[in-house]
């Protein structure tokens, strides 16, 4: 569903990709870790043209990824994105965030939207919560209102960029839970973390980028458990054992 051929992206002098080739299946969950910098958010924001590339092809269901409003709205069709912070309208309730994309930008009926909205609601544990305003929610709420509102433009696939990073710890889980769900229901997802049980858990497979490239990628269980690469290796003991 989303591939990657030969991507490069810099920022001026410093490049951050190094020629990137992956691909991402229908109804896969693909975790991408990696230490800060290595280019990973710069991968995930390139696939719906947050971030343009120099050169190499991203394809989306076929539909390439390109500069130009008709190729973006297609692709944009296709793949929802949940960031860091949450990015609520504060001057709107719960359930206004989660449809505003359905009725302003899918031009969806407001009626069928919220029905749906609702739906989504109680789907993330928050059916209580429509009325309320984001600034009267948990960091864990939001960011599950965020995914809810991810959910309401139907997507193909959902692409994740460190969604728990900005939590406190003892919000994470209920996030991690709702992503759990998504994943088996067969939703496709590339995401982006520092979570490595979650990854272990849920992903299909894991990416690991270091340096602007893919250093190594397996099935998460064998990779993370008995990874090939040194750098990997290294890696994940500084993550899992980081008083070493």
């Amino acid at each position: 569903m989303i591939e990657f051929d030969d991507v490069h992206k810099a920022y001026g002098h410093h490049e951050v990709l190094k020629g990137i080739n992956a691909k991402v299946e229908p109804g896969e969950v693909v975790c991408i870790i990696g230490p800060s910098g290595s280019g990973k958010s710069t991968m995930l924001r390139c696939i719906n043209g947050l971030e343009t590339y120099q050169k190499g092809r991203i394809s989306v269901d076929g539909i390439p990824v390109e500069r130009n409003a008709a190729s973006l709205s297609r692709v944009r069709d296709s793949v929802a994105m949940v960031f860091q912070r949450f990015n609520l309208f504060p001057h709107r309730t719960v359930i206004q965030n989660v449809v505003e994309g359905s009725i302003y930008v899918k031009k969806e009926a407001r009626k069928t939207a919220e029905e749906r909205g609702y739906t989504l609601l109680s789907k993330v544990g928050l059916a209580d919560k429509a009325n309320a305003y984001p600034q009267q929610l948990s960091g864990g709420q939001q960011q599950r209102v965020a995914i809810a509102r991810a959910l309401a433009l139907q997507p193909r696939a959902i692409l994740f960029d460190e969604p728990t990073s900005a939590l406190d710890p003892e919000l994470v889980g209920d996030v991690l839970k709702v992503m759990r769900d998504l994943a088996t229901g067969g939703l496709t997802m590339v995401v982006v973390t520092h979570e490595i049980a979650f990854a272990k858990e849920v992903a299909d497979r894991v990416l690991f980028i270091d340096g602007g490239v893919i250093v190594e990628e397996g099935p998460s269980k064998e990779m993370l458990t008995n990874p090939k690469h040194s750098r990997t290796k290294d890696f994940l003991q500084r993550v899992l054992n980081p008083i070493d």
